[in-house]
């Protein structure tokens, strides 16, 4: 098939190298170059730069809402557009343009999460399973009818990097299937609809009078990014992973109670840190951070 694709981060970039390995991809189209780093170079998206590998045609338009816009991506005489993580609202004219439409790559299984986030959003909630659903698209925020529906677990151990990586494999290998099937659409449950907040910045830091399995959850839904926080002395401590203990404690929420990064939380539950990092300094294991004594029994994270 002819296919146009449309992606921009991390997560698509598996996708768009397998389509590009069975299908003719015809055009890519990415967020624009950011700035980025220190001197604020204009960065192009994990996408951009696997399409100039793979020698596609790249465009970053900054809207398609754009009659020439339009009249471009006509041009390009597509089969499908396949779209993962995108970036831009599709309207109806760009949708409507393939013979097969728009095909998107949603990483939940709809209509949970719907939105910009599922991935930290089904971590945070507990959720034992998320997925990845294909679904035809149409005006609406991930309401398109499902053509094909992928899972995997989320154990208590589960970051968000590293169910991004299973369900970015996990579209690759569907949309795959999908464009050689093309199953007939199924209309999404009305039931169980969600919606998965985009990540604020303040969301980051932890409130330590939250139970310690919600705590757990959170460290586990930003590590690596945007990364759960807390304060000691007005600096900022990066906590990439926990583990919650069986024990309780009457400490005050925020304290530590002995000498390991154990700290007390809400309702007296406990949450012992495993990995962390000081600002401006790498990230370490629980064992090495406290051989510096930075941290002692008695300490109170600010919350």
């Amino acid at each position: 098939m002819r296919v146009i694709f449309m992606g921009t981060p991390d997560f698509a970039v598996p996708v768009l190298e397998v389509l590009s390995q069975h299908h003719d991809v015809v055009c890519v189209y990415t967020q624009p170059p950011r700035p980025a780093g220190k001197g604020y170079k204009l960065k192009p998206s994990p996408v951009h730069v696997m399409a100039e590998k793979l020698g596609i045609e790249v465009r970053t338009p900054v809207s398609l809402r754009r009659s020439e816009e339009q009249e471009l991506f006509r041009s390009l005489h597509a089969d499908v557009a396949i779209v993962c993580a995108y970036g831009l609202i599709l309207p109806r004219e760009i949708l409507e343009l393939p013979r097969l439409g728009c095909i998107n790559t949603h990483a939940s299984i709809l209509p949970r999460w719907r939105g910009a986030a599922p991935i930290q959003r089904a971590i945070q909630a507990g959720d034992k399973e998320s997925g990845v659903t294909i679904m035809q698209m149409d005006v609406g925020l991930d309401t398109g009818d499902m053509l094909m529906v992928g899972k995997c677990d989320i154990t208590p151990d589960t970051t968000a990097q590293m169910l991004h990586d299973s369900l970015s494999a996990i579209g690759a290998d569907l949309v795959i299937q999908t464009l050689e099937n093309m199953p007939i659409p199924v209309k999404q449950p009305t039931e169980g609809i969600t919606y998965a907040e985009k990540i604020q910045k303040n969301e980051s830091l932890i409130d330590w009078k939250m139970k310690a399995e919600e705590i757990k959850r959170h460290i586990m839904a930003f590590s690596p990014y945007p990364t759960a926080y807390t304060l000691f002395n007005g600096e900022r401590i990066k906590i990439f992973n926990a583990t919650v203990l069986s024990e309780s404690t009457n400490q005050p929420a925020g304290t530590l109670i002995d000498d390991n990064l154990t700290v007390a939380c809400g309702c007296g539950t406990v949450l012992q840190i495993t990995q962390l990092q000081r600002e401006g300094k790498k990230m370490l294991n629980a064992s090495e951070f406290v051989m510096g004594n930075m941290l002692k029994k008695g300490d109170v994270f600010e919350s």
